[in-house]
C-alpha cells in the first residue's frame, strides 16, 4: 500500500531531496546546503522535463521545487510527479509571492511554500517538515491557502459523491486530530496541544486519510470544513 502522510519509510535514514531550479548556481548552492546539513541530496535538474524524469527514477522524500522552469513549468511538474508517486512532497521555493502562485502551487499538490528569500536555518527546517507531511508556508501565505480551503469547501460537491458509501466513524481521538488539521495547525502544534507525539498525531492521520479513502492532506482539509469540524 502506498504511504500517504509521508514518502519515509525509516524516520532514522536520512531526508532524501531532490533539488529543481533553472539557475545553476542558486541550484547548486542549496543542494550544497542541504548536503551539508544532513540530507540526501538525490538529483538535481534544471528543466521541468528533466524534473519529471529524475524524479520518477531517484525517488526522493522532498522535491524542493521553482516553479519558474524551462520546458515544462513548476506546476505541471508538481502535478506529474505527485500523481506518479502520492508519497513525494514537494516544497516550492519561488522568488514570486503572489497569491495566484501560491494558490495554484497547492492545487497541483504540492504541500508547502517558501520563497527564496528565507534563511539556509528556514529551508532545512521546511524540509524536515515536510517530509513528514506537514504543511509549510512563509508567513502570511499559510491564511491564504486556509482560506481557499474554505472557499472550495463552499462549492457544491460533484453528483457523483452522491451515490458514495457512508464513510466510515472516526475514533474520538482521529475527529479531535481532523478538527485541529482543519484549523490549520502543524503536526507538531497538534502533538503539542493534544500532548501526544509528533509520530501518533501522523499515525491518526494516516488511518483517517485510509478510512475516508482520501490521498492528501488538502483533500483532508476539505473533507474537515465541508463537516463544518473547523468551527468547533
Amino acid at each position: 500500500m502506498t504511504e500517504t502522510t509521508g514518502g519515509r519509510q525509516d524516520p532514522q535514514e536520512p531526508i532524501k531531496v531532490m533539488v529543481v531550479d533553472d539557475h545553476p548556481m542558486w541550484r547548486d548552492a542549496v543542494a550544497r546546503d542541504l548536503a551539508e546539513s544532513g540530507f540526501e541530496v538525490v538529483a538535481t535538474a534544471g528543466d521541468g522535463e528533466q524534473a519529471v524524469r529524475r524524479a520518477k527514477a531517484a525517488a526522493p522524500d522532498v522535491l524542493v521545487l521553482d516553479l519558474n522552469l524551462p520546458a515544462k513549468p513548476g506546476v505541471h511538474v508538481c502535478k506529474e510527479v505527485v500523481a506518479a508517486n502520492p508519497a513525494l512532497r514537494v516544497l516550492v521555493l519561488s522568488a514570486s509571492g503572489e497569491h495566484a502562485d501560491v494558490l495554484e502551487a497547492v492545487k497541483s499538490g504540492a504541500t508547502g511554500y517558501l520563497l527564496k528569500s528565507a534563511s539556509t536555518g528556514e529551508l532545512q527546517d521546511a524540509v524536515r517538515r515536510t517530509a513528514v507531511g506537514d504543511p509549510v508556508f512563509t508567513p502570511g501565505l499559510a491564511g491564504l491557502v486556509l482560506g481557499e480551503y474554505r472557499r472550495l469547501a463552499s462549492e457544491p460537491a460533484p453528483a457523483a459523491d452522491t451515490d458514495e458509501p457512508k464513510a466510515p466513524r472516526l475514533t474520538d481521538r482521529e475527529t479531535e486530530v481532523l478538527r485541529l488539521v482543519a484549523k490549520g495547525l502543524s503536526y507538531k502544534q497538534i502533538a503539542e496541544r493534544l500532548v501526544i507525539s509528533h509520530r501518533t498525531v501522523q499515525n491518526h492521520v494516516q488511518n483517517t486519510l485510509g478510512k475516508l479513502q482520501l490521498h492528501n492532506r488538502v483533500e483532508l482539509v476539505r473533507y474537515a470544513i465541508e463537516r463544518g469540524l473547523d468551527d468547533e
